[in-house]
Protein backbone atom coordinates (compact mmCIF):
# COMPACT_ATOMS: atom_id res chain seq x y z
CA UNK A 1 0.00 0.00 0.00
CA UNK A 2 2.79 2.10 0.58
CA UNK A 3 4.05 1.84 -3.23
CA UNK A 4 0.22 2.94 -4.85
CA UNK A 5 0.42 6.73 -3.86
CA UNK A 6 3.39 7.46 -5.09
CA UNK A 7 2.14 5.51 -8.57
CA UNK A 8 -0.89 6.98 -8.53
CA UNK A 9 0.93 10.26 -8.56
CA UNK A 10 3.51 9.54 -11.20
CA UNK A 11 0.47 8.16 -13.50
CA UNK A 12 -1.82 11.44 -12.47
CA UNK A 13 1.44 13.47 -13.93
CA UNK A 14 2.42 11.66 -17.02
CA UNK A 15 -1.44 11.63 -17.80
CA UNK A 16 -2.30 15.50 -17.16
CA UNK A 17 1.43 15.77 -19.64
CA UNK A 18 -0.99 14.17 -22.18
CA UNK A 19 -3.81 16.45 -21.79
CA UNK A 20 -2.07 19.68 -21.64
CA UNK A 21 0.11 18.43 -25.00
CA UNK A 22 -3.07 17.47 -26.61
CA UNK A 23 -4.45 20.76 -26.04
CA UNK A 24 -1.68 22.35 -27.66
CA UNK A 25 -2.23 19.98 -30.84
CA UNK A 26 -5.38 20.74 -31.26
CA UNK A 27 -5.09 24.19 -32.07
CA UNK A 28 -2.43 22.73 -34.99
CA UNK A 29 -5.69 20.51 -36.25
CA UNK A 30 -7.53 22.54 -38.74
CA UNK A 31 -10.17 19.48 -40.05
CA UNK A 32 -13.27 19.67 -38.08
CA UNK A 33 -13.67 15.96 -37.63
CA UNK A 34 -10.29 15.49 -36.13
CA UNK A 35 -10.03 18.29 -34.10
CA UNK A 36 -13.73 17.02 -33.05
CA UNK A 37 -11.71 14.01 -31.99
CA UNK A 38 -8.89 16.38 -30.16
CA UNK A 39 -11.77 17.65 -28.05
CA UNK A 40 -13.64 14.60 -27.44
CA UNK A 41 -9.81 12.97 -26.21
CA UNK A 42 -9.25 16.15 -23.95
CA UNK A 43 -12.65 15.73 -22.34
CA UNK A 44 -12.00 12.04 -21.24
CA UNK A 45 -8.47 12.98 -19.87
CA UNK A 46 -10.07 15.12 -18.15
CA UNK A 47 -12.58 12.62 -16.17
CA UNK A 48 -9.64 10.10 -15.91
CA UNK A 49 -7.61 13.04 -13.85
CA UNK A 50 -10.28 13.55 -11.92
CA UNK A 51 -10.69 10.09 -10.98
CA UNK A 52 -6.84 10.23 -10.04
CA UNK A 53 -7.17 13.35 -8.40
CA UNK A 54 -10.05 11.51 -6.25
CA UNK A 55 -8.37 8.57 -5.65
CA UNK A 56 -5.13 10.44 -4.88
CA UNK A 57 -6.77 12.63 -2.32
CA UNK A 58 -8.25 9.55 -0.64
CA UNK A 59 -4.57 8.19 -0.09
CA UNK A 60 -3.80 11.60 1.30
CA UNK A 61 -1.81 12.97 -1.44
CA UNK A 62 -2.49 15.60 -3.60
CA UNK A 63 -1.83 15.66 -7.56
CA UNK A 64 0.30 18.25 -8.98
CA UNK A 65 -1.11 21.33 -10.44
CA UNK A 66 1.48 21.98 -13.16
CA UNK A 67 3.10 19.47 -15.76
CA UNK A 68 5.65 19.49 -18.20
CA UNK A 69 3.85 20.82 -21.42
CA UNK A 70 6.16 21.89 -23.83
CA UNK A 71 5.29 21.15 -27.47
CA UNK A 72 7.19 22.05 -30.81
CA UNK A 73 5.26 21.79 -33.71
CA UNK A 74 7.30 21.03 -37.14
CA UNK A 75 5.71 23.27 -40.13
CA UNK A 76 2.20 24.56 -40.53
CA UNK A 77 -1.12 23.39 -41.97
CA UNK A 78 -1.57 19.92 -42.98
CA UNK A 79 2.49 19.37 -42.37
CA UNK A 80 1.88 20.39 -38.70
CA UNK A 81 -1.25 18.72 -37.98
CA UNK A 82 0.64 15.28 -39.44
CA UNK A 83 3.11 15.85 -36.97
CA UNK A 84 1.26 15.95 -34.08
CA UNK A 85 -0.94 13.10 -35.38
CA UNK A 86 1.95 10.75 -35.78
CA UNK A 87 3.82 12.28 -32.02
CA UNK A 88 0.81 11.56 -31.09
CA UNK A 89 0.01 7.70 -31.79
CA UNK A 90 3.37 7.25 -30.95
CA UNK A 91 3.14 9.26 -27.14
CA UNK A 92 0.17 7.03 -26.57
CA UNK A 93 2.07 3.54 -27.66
CA UNK A 94 4.44 4.71 -25.01
CA UNK A 95 3.01 5.13 -22.36
CA UNK A 96 0.85 2.01 -22.57
CA UNK A 97 3.85 0.17 -23.11
CA UNK A 98 5.29 1.80 -19.90
CA UNK A 99 2.63 1.40 -17.88
CA UNK A 100 0.86 -1.42 -18.73
CA UNK A 101 3.47 -3.97 -16.64
CA UNK A 102 3.09 -1.46 -13.48
CA UNK A 103 -0.20 -1.74 -13.23
CA UNK A 104 -0.61 -5.16 -13.74
CA UNK A 105 1.46 -5.72 -10.73
CA UNK A 106 -0.48 -3.54 -8.29
CA UNK A 107 -2.18 -5.78 -5.63
CA UNK A 108 -5.02 -2.56 -4.85
CA UNK A 109 -7.48 -4.06 -7.25
CA UNK A 110 -9.99 -0.80 -7.26
CA UNK A 111 -6.87 1.40 -8.30
CA UNK A 112 -5.62 -1.18 -10.60
CA UNK A 113 -9.12 -1.61 -12.84
CA UNK A 114 -9.15 2.34 -13.19
CA UNK A 115 -5.83 2.43 -14.68
CA UNK A 116 -6.55 -0.19 -17.06
CA UNK A 117 -9.72 1.49 -18.26
CA UNK A 118 -7.36 4.76 -18.78
CA UNK A 119 -4.93 2.43 -20.20
CA UNK A 120 -7.75 0.78 -22.80
CA UNK A 121 -8.68 4.52 -23.58
CA UNK A 122 -5.45 5.56 -24.20
CA UNK A 123 -5.32 3.38 -27.04
CA UNK A 124 -8.30 4.14 -28.30
CA UNK A 125 -6.58 7.80 -28.45
CA UNK A 126 -3.90 6.18 -30.29
CA UNK A 127 -6.59 4.70 -33.00
CA UNK A 128 -8.00 7.74 -33.54
CA UNK A 129 -5.08 9.81 -34.49
CA UNK A 130 -4.25 6.89 -37.01
CA UNK A 131 -7.30 6.83 -38.41
CA UNK A 132 -7.00 10.74 -39.06
CA UNK A 133 -3.61 10.27 -40.08
CA UNK A 134 -4.95 7.75 -42.62
CA UNK A 135 -7.46 10.73 -43.61
CA UNK A 136 -10.65 9.68 -42.11
CA UNK A 137 -13.54 11.76 -41.41
CA UNK A 138 -15.63 9.27 -39.35
CA UNK A 139 -13.77 8.94 -36.20
CA UNK A 140 -16.57 9.46 -33.80
CA UNK A 141 -19.15 7.78 -35.85
CA UNK A 142 -20.76 7.83 -39.15
CA UNK A 143 -22.90 10.57 -40.23
CA UNK A 144 -26.54 9.71 -41.95
CA UNK A 145 -26.52 9.50 -45.93
CA UNK A 146 -28.05 13.06 -45.78
CA UNK A 147 -25.61 14.61 -44.88
CA UNK A 148 -22.36 15.57 -46.75
CA UNK A 149 -19.16 14.21 -45.59
CA UNK A 150 -17.57 17.83 -43.43
CA UNK A 151 -14.52 19.52 -45.21
CA UNK A 152 -14.76 22.31 -42.94
CA UNK A 153 -11.71 24.00 -40.81
CA UNK A 154 -11.45 25.18 -37.39
CA UNK A 155 -10.24 28.02 -36.01
CA UNK A 156 -6.95 27.86 -34.21
CA UNK A 157 -7.89 29.86 -31.53
CA UNK A 158 -11.99 30.27 -29.94
CA UNK A 159 -12.30 34.32 -29.63
CA UNK A 160 -11.23 36.67 -32.34
CA UNK A 161 -10.77 40.18 -31.02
Amino acid sequence: MTDLLPLLEDFYREKLTMVLRHQAAARHIGQYDVNNTYQYIINREDVQLSWLAKAIGELGGAPVQQADSDRTVAGKGPAAARSVLEEDARDAQAFVDRWRPRVESMTNARHRGMLRVILGETLEQQRFFEQGLAGRTDLLGRRGTQLEPSHGEVLSSRWIE
